[in-house]
């Protein structure tokens, strides 16, 4: 928990919000009209459940309507409170202009712990929250369209886009309103994986960029290097697994709700989600150490902090202990502003949240491209480029017989080359690409000024000139 003394999430943001826009040339109205929140819905709604009547609080916010319909996830969490909303709304929107993804910025909560809740209950209370909404066109295609978040995933997000069909029932574009659903209501292949799989492309991006490698205090690729997570959910999971296996990482930490796991020589991340979801924690896994004060395990020796579950992690009461020279923020607002203020003067590098994490809006921005175009990706173009590699190959193979040189293409070239790219192919290539141009829209900036010493500022800076920019074209 966050220090005495330290701000809330909703003050870190908006303190990072002043850092930011102190260095920008904004009339103060705009810079006004940015920085607040356009609206909030609050609504409180009561199910019948166990023979009475339980109220539930739920919100959701839209902070910025400079781009339409705007986008932002779901939380259901005991946590879950107004201003928690508001300010992960304003990260959506600063988000979505990083990665130029055409939103605005929007969030949802609701207030509720769905572990004391069984499936049936739970879809009861969720096509309630979503009734509501929905009538005050706060679930929309074309306005508002929610995601998967913390307490939320897949199955929440099928029971919302069956209700709002079942309410607009001439909605051509009823799949749409909702994005992070199953593959088989609409869903987009690579969804699942993509926040996890945004924080593996974003790493790759920074260990090209050597002079932030430099300002970090590191030196080579990602290879070799020691990671410790902290959450193994769906981002930390995933996150955690990509870099092992496919990039020679090694996860020397796992810090889970009720304590931590270590091992220097390397944690086998399949096996402890495997152990987390049979046995509800990581206590009593056998193959490591356990340390039942895990938040201890985020002051561990390592090269990459991962803090990929809830806001405020990293506090006031542990920043200065934090000896890891890269933080890559994987959840929303695990750096608050104190703490953020320490390990810049460490000389701490901190991969922002608003950047880190935006893999998952990005795939959203595809689901929601899918279901608008009604055809999945790679269905009109695979077999006809597969056609045109078989061409190339055969040529080749020709000319090699026909001149005699006899060599012949490796087996494993020619499946690799000839194979379409399928779905998953495209959304992984288009993921990278966004992770790609939005890291160097901000190390351009973060290494050619001189007062711009860190890459959420540079972040900031980005963001805020496109959401200005759009309100210029609409006339504000």
């Amino acid at each position: 928990m966050s220090a005495p003394n330290e701000p809330s999430f909703r003050e870190s943001v908006d303190m990072m919000f002043n850092r930011a826009v102190a260095l920008m040339d904004l009339p103060p109205g705009l810079e006004e009209k940015i920085r607040v929140c356009n609206a909030t819905y609050t609504v409180r709604f009561g199910v019948r459940l166990r023979g009475q009547i339980q109220t539930f609080t739920g919100y959701r916010s839209v902070h910025s309507e400079h781009m339409e319909p705007v986008k932002g996830g779901i939380r259901f969490s005991l946590g879950v409170n107004q201003d928690e909303v508001e300010a992960l709304a304003a990260l959506m929107t600063y988000k979505c202009a990083l990665v130029e993804a055409p939103f605005g910025g929007s969030k949802g909560g609701l207030c509720i712990d769905p572990r004391q809740y069984d499936e049936h209950e739970l879809e009861q209370i969720t096509r309630r929250f979503a009734y509501e909404l929905i009538k005050r066109d706060l679930i929309n295609p074309s306005q508002n369209v929610p995601a998967p978040d913390m307490g939320t995933g897949e199955r929440e997000m099928a029971w919302m886009v069956d209700q709002y069909a079942r309410m607009n029932t001439t909605d051509i574009n009823a799949k749409a309103c909702v994005t992070g659903k199953p593959l088989n209501a609409g869903g987009i292949a690579g969804r699942v994986e993509a926040t996890g799989r945004g924080v593996q492309y974003a790493l790759r991006e920074f260990f090209r960029d050597t002079e932030g490698v430099k300002k970090a205090g590191l030196t080579g690729t990602l290879d070799g290097k020691r990671v410790v997570v902290q959450g193994l959910g769906n981002v930390g999971y995933h996150a955690a697994k990509f870099l092992a296996a496919e990039d020679g990482c090694k996860v020397v930490g796992i810090i889970e709700r009720d304590g931590a796991l270590v091992d220097t020589k390397g944690l086998d991340v399949d096996a402890i989600q495997h152990w987390i979801s049979t046995h509800g924690g990581i206590a009593g896994y056998p193959d490591a150490t356990f340390v039942e004060n895990g938040a201890k395990v985020l002051e561990e020796e390592c090269e990459i902090l991962i803090p990929a579950a809830l806001e405020g992690v990293i506090n006031l009461s542990n920043a200065a202990n934090i000896k890891a020279p890269l933080i890559i923020e994987a959840a929303n607002g695990p750096v608050t502003a104190g703490a953020d203020a320490i390990l810049r003067d460490k000389g701490t590098v901190i991969i922002p949240d608003m950047y880190a994490n935006a893999g998952g809006v990005t795939v959203s921005y595809f689901e929601w491209v899918k279901n608008l175009s009604h055809i999945r990706f790679g269905r009109m173009q695979r077999r006809q480029e597969e056609g045109r590699h078989q061409l190339v190959v055969d040529e080749l193979e020709r000319l090699s017989s026909d001149s005699g040189i006899g060599w012949q293409l490796s087996p494993d070239f020619k499946d690799r080359y000839l194979r379409g790219a399928d779905e998953l192919e495209l959304v992984r290539s288009g993921l990278d690409d966004t992770m790609r141009i939005a890291y160097q829209s901000m190390m351009n900036v973060w290494h050619s000024r001189d007062d711009v010493q860190d890459l959420r500022t540079a972040a900031y800076l980005v963001s805020i000139d496109k959401v200005a920019s759009s309100y210029k074209a609409k006339g504000l």
